[in-house]
């Protein structure tokens, strides 16, 4: 009995000190999340270029400004827009530094060499100091002496260096002692704000606290469908979750289809799409969409008439992740040491984005050969047969995405990218005599302009570009090859193959931002995404029939003066954004004769009506009968009727 006493006493003896362990970790753990602060702004431009002072610069391109994490250098090294803060020389002692316009409790920067591929450019050893009037520094020390700190090792990968104890101050500043190359260097840093000074520069760089109550995290792969579970549990009348197909590595590429019927495309009611996440890293879009289904789903349910109308009059999808395993790449470095790379493409090395059917350059060998439309069709272009051979180079994510496309008649969509903001349109690709409009160019100028003018941000004209000059002229649009030129684009297929007209978003300057910025990044593009939506719901709709009611799908809808077409779907309904305006609409199908009608558009939002009955033609019949007798012209004596 002794025996079995004492056992039992050092079996309660390690439960106890594995207790005493598991909450000296825990409270270790607290601690250093309580000792680490979020980014102040550097890389999201929340923190403005004045805020941001250096010793000297080896250019204007080259200047403090220049010095945010993750900066991009320009399409041109050695101009205005290159990819680094640099020293002018390392002949004295050189800075940069922050002012953060308030008293901040700083806990770490993340330091980076430069953006280049002509420069090994880093600093590997620095000194940090803190100051409250920028006059009188004082210098981190461990109680002896300055502290070194150690940077980087190569230009690209982030380092974050946390102080092992936090500094109050309202400036921090950087003095570079050894680096690689040339002294070159690019940072964010943390902090958590004490106090405010009360003014119009302060205000700036406050974060927003959105009123809404939503999950403002991020969401890995088995968070993001354990929050889509829930939205389909609270709302289960108007969500259905769906997938679309598989990655490379097997994951499922999930789909919320919010709906008064869901499942089901009904008469009439146009499809909508949101896609993100075609490259991993590129988060915000993600987060936007996922926090788009929470508020749908509960403004839904309280009765908001604006979305309640929304959800009623038009079949929307939302696909927050469409390279799930870019996203597990990038994601296991966090949103502060991924570099500008890491995980942007699939597993397989694609980008997806770029890996669609190149159906531009078919179309424009055709114009110069005066094919078009007789031979070659400037809408609704078929997939190449080479595209879809087994062995083809294309990424089993887009085969999944052209099969969804395929499936379901989409009308408008848009897809987010990251690392700006601004709006793109198609063409992306560009022609070589440098006409890059679309036939519906004004379309989607107007299309683009309704998400960048309801963003709160994106036409500041005094904030420039994120990476670049503001290449929008204050109005955060721009013709996507007119920016970056890229063949194989989903905007250029989806325009060319389909009837749905394809933007790309770029809401943020910050690929990845850290969980304490997506309030205001959900306040920056809430009214957008709305706004976008309702769009699809501009120009005209209606259905073709024959004349006993049926209907007739795939015939075409064209507008006089825009030389692309839509078709209808298999129910016989067609949908058209068209700008305000007076339209010459003909709808033709094979085997019908024609119809013609006069269509207005209007500013409101609500699509004109406007219905085709077509006759049966006799064309369809005489040229059975010239089939069956040889092709032989109509006035031969050999003719059978």
């Amino acid at each position: 009995e002794e025996a079995v006493a004492r056992r039992k006493r050092r079996v309660r003896q390690r439960r106890a000190n594995g207790q005493r362990r598991k909450a000296r970790r825990k409270v270790s753990k607290l601690q250093k999340e309580e000792r680490k602060c979020p980014p102040i702004g550097m890389e999201s431009h929340r923190i403005e270029d004045d805020q941001i002072l250096s010793s000297s610069m080896l250019r204007h391109g080259l200047g403090a400004q220049r010095g945010r994490l993750n900066m991009q250098a320009g399409s041109n090294e050695n101009d205005y827009f290159d990819g680094a803060w640099c020293a002018e020389d390392d002949s004295s002692i050189q800075w940069i530094q922050v002012d953060t316009r308030r008293i901040t409790k700083f806990t770490g920067v993340i330091t980076q060499g430069r953006d280049s591929l002509l420069h090994e450019d880093f600093v590997t050893t620095f000194y940090i100091g803190f100051s409250n009037d920028s006059q009188n520094w004082l210098m981190y020390s461990n109680g002896y002496e300055e502290m070194l700190f150690y940077g980087n090792v190569d230009k690209d990968t982030p380092v974050m260096t946390e102080f092992p104890e936090p500094k109050v101050a309202r400036y921090i500043r950087l003095y570079p002692l050894t680096w690689n190359g040339s002294l070159c260097m690019r940072l964010e840093v943390l902090g958590c704000p004490l106090s405010s000074i009360h003014n119009y520069y302060s205000l700036q760089n406050e974060v927003m606290t959105s009123v809404d109550n939503l999950d403002f995290r991020h969401h890995n792969y088995k968070d993001m469908r354990q929050l889509m579970k829930v939205v389909n549990e609270e709302c289960p009348t108007i969500t259905r979750i769906y997938n679309i197909g598989k990655s490379f590595r097997g994951l499922k590429i999930y789909a919320m289809e919010i709906s008064d019927n869901p499942g089901e495309h009904e008469l009439g009611e146009p499809e909508f799409r949101y896609t993100a996440g075609i490259h991993g890293n590129e988060v915000l879009g993600r987060e936007l969409l996922l926090m788009l289904m929470q508020f749908i789903c509960k403004e839904f349910k309280d009765g908001n008439p604006r979305i309640r109308n929304l959800v009623t009059e038009t079949r929307i999808h939302l696909v927050p992740s469409l390279n799930p395993d870019g996203y597990e790449i990038a994601s296991q470095m966090g949103s502060e040491l991924g570099n500008w790379a890491l995980g942007h493409w699939n597993e397989e090395g694609f980008d997806l984005f770029e890996n669609f059917p190149d159906l531009n350059s078919i179309l424009w060998a055709a114009e110069e050969r005066k094919w078009v439309p007789h031979r070659v069709p400037n809408h609704h272009m078929p997939v190449p047969d080479h595209y879809l051979a087994e062995g083809a180079a294309v990424a089993v994510e887009v085969r999944a995405i052209l099969a969804w496309m395929e499936k379901i008649p989409f009308v408008l969509g848009a897809n987010f990218q990251g690392g700006e903001k601004l709006i793109t349109y198609p063409f992306n690709m560009a022609r070589p005599i440098n006409e890059n409009e679309t036939p519906d160019h004004a379309i989607f100028r107007w299309l683009a302009i309704s998400y960048a003018s309801a963003h709160l941000t994106m036409t500041e004209t005094f904030r420039g570009g994120c990476q670049d000059q503001d290449v929008t002229n204050g109005m955060g649009i721009v013709n996507g090859a007119k920016w970056k030129p890229q063949a194989g684009s989903l905007n250029d297929f989806s325009y060319l193959h389909s009837n749905c007209l394809e933007l790309s978003i770029y809401p943020g300057c910050d690929k990845f931002p850290h969980e304490s910025e997506l309030p205001q990044e959900w306040e920056n593009n809430k009214e957008s995404l709305l706004t976008f939506m309702e769009q699809v719901h501009r120009g005209i709709k209606g259905t073709v029939t024959d004349q006993q009611g049926d209907p007739i799908a795939n015939a075409s809808i064209s507008v006089m003066g825009i030389k692309h077409d839509v078709q209808t779907a298999s129910g016989g309904d067609y949908w058209r954004i068209l700008n305000p305006g007076e339209y010459r609409v003909t709808a033709k199908a094979e085997a019908y004769n024609p119809s013609v009608k006069t269509c207005s558009v209007f500013y409101d939002i609500g699509a004109t009506q406007c219905n085709f009955i077509l006759s049966r033609s006799n064309w369809k019949r005489i040229r059975e009968i010239i089939a069956m007798n040889g092709n032989h012209p109509l006035g031969s004596e050999r003719i059978k009727l």
